[in-house]
């Protein structure tokens, strides 16, 4: 909390700074405006002023207009960027300022060139009579001006921190771009009446309905008026300042997740993202237009006489929504599809048919300009930013170019599938990354599986880890094991607790006071990045954690991400798919493939390049999906900034669970600090698990077990809800019970 006080202060200061700048410059503007005037004005500046005046004109010359003009820079730049000007900078700033008023002292006559004129507000004042006498001595009269010309050059690159190449290079690509987008105007200025002309064709072409069964299309495009979308509310976690995986019975070996404070934990901000590039849409509707009427002759051609209502442009595709006429069937529009593709030139298409709540068959056509949509641009809608889950993902934008974002927690599962190259990886990236966005450590917590090794162990040293990723797939099957424990040890919580779910569980644990009140219970999503790989070394143990954990634990607050590129019925088996109801799939070679992940066809015609079919659970079709695009540097800074403000991740220690499965029905170890926790309890005369945390410095999960212990032994009392637990014996029923030696 000082660090915060000491900051807020700061920046009073700084805003302090940049009032006092920007009134001092405005106060001199007004001085030296009302010196210009010729005669008395009908204000007055006071004496102040006219000091002030005389000040800068003897110091500056008619160089003195650039000292307010610093002044008023530097005050909006203290106040609205907070402006940190370092020495480099300050000091180039001001030979800046003497080199030019030497430059307006060099251009009086040579018989002007005195202190006396300089003092008299000639030229560049004393300041640049003097500035431009040193360099006269040194340089000569024309020499001075390369110099003092190079020294201002030189500053200019000491304030902006680039080399002179990189300064000249950014001028000749900002003068290209002017004259590429002056160009591009001028074009389509030329072209917006030829353009009024195709559409006033149309309107006459669709005029008569009733005879001819013409409609005009309506065009809709992605960059126009996005859909609203209300997003339903969940619960949230709130007031949670640690993060532990509780296991109450502690049936798991060195399994504690110690405690951890995030109170000032800040959430990544939306700067490390690139935006998304704009997309040059010149003559695009007359594009549009040439493809509606080649679609509608291809199908005339075919006895097929049904017209285009509406066209949809998204980022990667178009979608031209026909209504055939009554008596025509529709599996001949969708046995047209390679004939359509011929006719458009386009590599495939694909055919909807019919669309869902609507009376109209849909053709998808390649765009031929692809417009990527980054992750910053679905972070920033509202569909994301107004969404209350903190499992809240995000996944693209649709044909209509509406932001796709879903929740995980209502999927609430999903299988991740496509060949090699189609753009699971980054889809993976985008999932993990919009978590991260979203939630705080201590409301999510991540386990990652990654048997290729290298896609997800960029993220090690992430605070929303529960272990470090784990690469090899025999430890993978352990960790499926631990997480299955996870969820039965949940349910016996919720059990205790009279609670159904999560959220019932830590809504009733902020209404308790209790000393002993554990912790709330995060989030825990599990990814897995290449499933084929563990179904090789350890087919029975994996589909069996896999399909545990999908039947049981959405309520326990564990939700399963599986990803593949072998999209077969070995890997992808029919149990695994019965359980995992929400899933993508990218592009793939067959419609086999495509049959195997969505139990229908069409992925088979998707065009690669985060080209998705988002199947989510509750619905009737997929939905068509350009994937969002987040690079790998734009996900190494995300990681570099949260590991910057955690420092040390709080691990779970290991995974192995198979030898305190063994031994759980003999007698628990004693821990070893339970002579230490006995000396406390009896000195201070009270027991509880939070003065246990304080004292010994451990986890919520061992102190309960060695307060569990010590109430076996009978030294202290049971849990009697907000009180502290009572001490049973003094040191003398102690000794006489277990002898002064132990």
């Amino acid at each position: 909390m000082p660090k915060v006080k000491t900051s807020t202060k700061n920046e009073i200061k700084q805003e302090l700074m940049g009032i006092f700048l920007l009134a001092l410059s405005i106060f001199l503007f007004f001085c030296l405006w009302q010196e210009s005037f010729d005669s008395e004005p009908s204000f007055s500046i006071g004496a102040i002023g006219n000091f002030m005046c005389y000040i800068l004109n003897s110091l500056c010359g008619t160089g003195k207009i650039l000292i307010p003009i610093i002044l008023f820079i530097a005050g909006i730049g203290k106040l609205v960027k907070r402006l940190k000007i370092d020495y480099l900078a300050f000091c180039s700033i001001i030979v800046i300022l003497l080199s030019i008023l030497a430059l307006l002292h060099l251009e009086q006559p040579i018989e002007a060139q005195t202190l006396a004129s300089g003092w008299a507000g000639a030229g560049g004042g004393i300041i640049g009579a003097l500035v431009s006498r040193f360099s006269v001595l040194l340089f000569g009269s024309g020499g001075s001006y390369i110099f003092l010309v190079v020294l201002i050059i030189a500053s200019v690159v000491g304030i902006l921190k680039k080399s002179l190449g990189d300064l000249v290079k950014q001028f000749f690509v900002w003068l290209r771009s002017f004259f590429v987008n002056t160009w591009e105007g001028l074009i389509d200025f030329l072209f917006e009446e030829y353009e009024e002309d195709e559409e006033n064709k149309i309107k006459k072409r669709t005029k008569n309905k009733s005879d001819k069964n013409l409609h005009k299309p309506v065009i809709i495009n992605h960059y126009e008026n996005e859909k609203e979308e209300d997003e339903d509310e969940e619960p949230e976690i709130a007031n949670i300042h640690t993060s532990p995986v509780i296991v109450k019975n502690d049936n798991f070996a060195n399994q504690e997740v110690k405690q951890t404070d995030y109170s000032e934990f800040r959430l990544p901000p939306l700067d490390l993202l690139k935006s998304s590039p704009k997309v040059k849409s010149s003559r695009l509707n007359k594009d549009i237009t040439d493809k509606i009427r080649t679609l509608e002759e291809t199908l005339e051609s075919f006895d097929v006489k049904a017209k285009v209502t509406q066209v949809s442009r998204g980022p990667s595709i178009t979608r031209f929504e026909i209504q055939p006429p009554s008596g025509v069937k529709v599996s001949r529009i969708v046995n047209l599809a390679d004939d359509i593709a011929l006719s458009l030139a386009t590599p495939q298409v694909r055919i909807e048919a019919p669309i869902p709540g609507k009376a109209a068959v849909g053709i998808e056509v390649p765009n031929e300009q692809i417009a990527m949509v980054t992750l910053r641009e679905v972070l920033e809608s509202g569909h994301f930013q107004d969404s209350s889950s903190k499992l809240t993902v995000a996944l693209g934008k649709d044909i209509a170019g509406n932001p796709i974002v879903a929740d995980l927690g209502k999927m609430p599962h999903l299988l991740i599938a496509g060949a090699t190259g189609s753009g699971k990886s980054v889809c993976m990236n985008s999932l993990i990354a919009s978590i991260l966005y979203k939630a705080y450590p201590h409301e999510v917590k991540l386990i990652m599986i990654d048997p290729k090794v290298v896609e997800l162990s960029t993220y090690n040293g992430v605070p929303h880890l529960l272990a470090p990723v784990v690469t090899d797939p025999k430890k993978a099957a352990s960790a499926l094991r631990w997480v299955v424990h996870e969820m039965e040890s949940r349910y016996e919580l919720f059990a205790g607790m009279g609670v159904k779910d999560i959220q019932r569980y830590n809504q009733a644990l902020q209404k308790e006071t209790s000393d002993e009140k554990p912790p709330q219970l995060p989030y825990i999503v599990v990814l897995i990045d290449e499933l084929a790989d563990l179904m090789m070394v350890a087919p029975a143990d994996v589909e069996d954690a896999i399909c545990r954990i999908a039947q049981m634990a959405r309520a326990a607050g564990i939700h399963l991400v599986v990803a593949t590129q072998r999209p077969s019925v070995d890997i992808i088996t029919g149990v695994i798919k019965a359980n995992i109801p929400s899933r993508i799939a990218f592009a793939v070679s067959s419609q086999t493939d495509s049959r195997t992940i969505l139990d229908m066809g069409g992925a088979e015609r998707l065009l690669g390049r985060g080209d998705m079919l988002f199947y989510p659970t509750g619905m009737a079709k997929p939905i068509r999906v350009q994937g969002v695009y987040v690079s790998d540097q734009e996900i190494e800074l995300l990681v570099e900034y949260l590991k910057a403000q955690n420092k040390s991740v709080d691990y779970v220690e290991s995974w192995d669970t198979e030898e305190t499965e063994t031994n759980n029905s003999s007698e628990e170890e004693e821990d070893a600090l339970l002579a230490e926790a006995t000396r406390l309890f009896i000195e201070s005369g009270q027991a509880s698990i939070s003065l246990l945390q304080r004292r010994l410095r451990i986890g919520y999960t061992r102190a309960a077990r060695i307060i569990d212990q010590l109430e076996d032994k009978g030294i202290v009392g049971s849990y009697e809800g907000s009180k502290p637990r009572a001490i049973l014996m003094n040191w003398d029923e102690y000794y006489k019970e277990f002898g002064k030696d132990n």
